[in-house]
């Protein structure tokens, strides 16, 4: 049954990716776009809208949505929480940061050759391990991630330090990382973010270990897994897959948290399941909030992050509700 429910999934996706070719501030009949990706012209015009702007965007929200997805997933069975994901335990705030760091004083000191992507990937990762420490430190799940939501906070308001600080020119593009966006993606940053596909991979090899750890770190060691050698690698894998996202696109709220917990609701807590049923269901919300953020305000175009935390900011709340008794909240 879940398989069957996951196949209806990637049916709706591929329904999905199509139509979205053909929204935006130029509408494209399926017709037309049918003909043009089998290599027919009916338009120079909307081919290249077709070939060089919607086709890249479309693969990008699709292996964004999932590596992020997928990244939750694999976080929320790490730490045994529902509440867990890349934005809340600080990965994207990190990424964030040193990303926008890059972008307004990385060329004066003479980091250029770091790049985006590397900056926001140890960014990422510096942000996770403070909130790992804190964590073991505090000795639960919950100091973990309330460290998470502080660490979040203070990069994001660096962040806003940062557009204080900077040009004209480099204002837009720190405000991009805040916001979120997929307009600038090209058939560049979707070989880049490919990158995300061995990490997803990855995750579903290890689903074993993570159903192990769900029953308690005792109880996982006594199976023979090593735990802390299993977060360690979870962590690095989620800031790597965080921070590509992020370097690409900005910061994506929410898609990390709500997806797999969606995932479990329907299709189980088999993490052999929820992996790939959150890198469909992810690509699948982030295309759809593409989709929206470029047709609800035609021919301006809403920050895909406005989008997704629209949609998510509820779904967390009742997320709270429902689990305050279990995470002593």
């Amino acid at each position: 049954m879940p398989r069957i429910r996951l196949l209806i999934l990637l049916l709706i996706l591929a329904v999905v990716a199509i139509a979205s070719l053909g929204v935006g501030s130029a509408s494209i009949p399926m017709e037309e776009i049918f003909f043009t990706l089998i290599g027919e012209e009916y338009s120079s015009v909307h081919k290249m809208i077709v070939v060089d702007i919607r086709l890249p965007r479309m693969f990008l929200a699709i292996l964004v949505g999932a590596g992020v997805a997928t990244s939750g997933a694999a976080i929320q069975g790490l730490f045994r929480n529902p509440l867990a994901d890349p934005a809340l335990i600080g990965v994207s705030g990190g990424a964030a940061l040193f990303a926008a760091t890059y972008l307004v004083i990385g060329a004066e000191l003479g980091i250029a050759s770091a790049g985006i992507a590397a900056s926001a990937f140890v960014g990422g990762l510096l942000a996770t391990w403070l909130v790992l420490e804190v964590g073991r430190r505090g000795g639960t799940i919950s100091s973990m991630l309330l460290a998470g939501i502080a660490i979040n906070a203070v990069t994001l308001s660096g962040v806003g330090i940062l557009t204080y600080l900077s040009t004209d020119v480099e204002l837009r593009s720190v405000a991009f990382w805040a916001l979120g966006s997929l307009n600038g993606a090209d058939w560049h940053s979707v070989v880049i973010a490919t990158s995300v596909l061995p990490v997803i991979a990855i995750f579903l090899i290890r689903g074993e270990q993570l159903n192990a750890i769900t029953l308690g770190d005792r109880e996982a060691g006594h199976l023979g897994i090593s735990v802390a050698r299993l977060r360690i690698e979870i962590v690095v894998l989620t800031a790597l897959a965080t921070g590509i996202s992020v370097a690409l696109c900005g910061v994506i709220a929410f898609v990390g948290l709500v997806v797999p917990h969606l995932v479990r609701m329907s299709l189980g807590s088999n993490h052999h399941v929820v992996i790939p049923g959150s890198a469909v269901l992810g690509g699948l919300l982030l295309l759809l909030a593409d989709s929206l953020s470029r047709t609800l305000l035609s021919p301006a175009e809403l920050p895909v992050g406005i989008i997704t935390a629209l949609l998510g900011g509820p779904f967390f709340i009742y997320l709270i509700v429902r689990q305050k008794g279990r995470l002593g909240l």
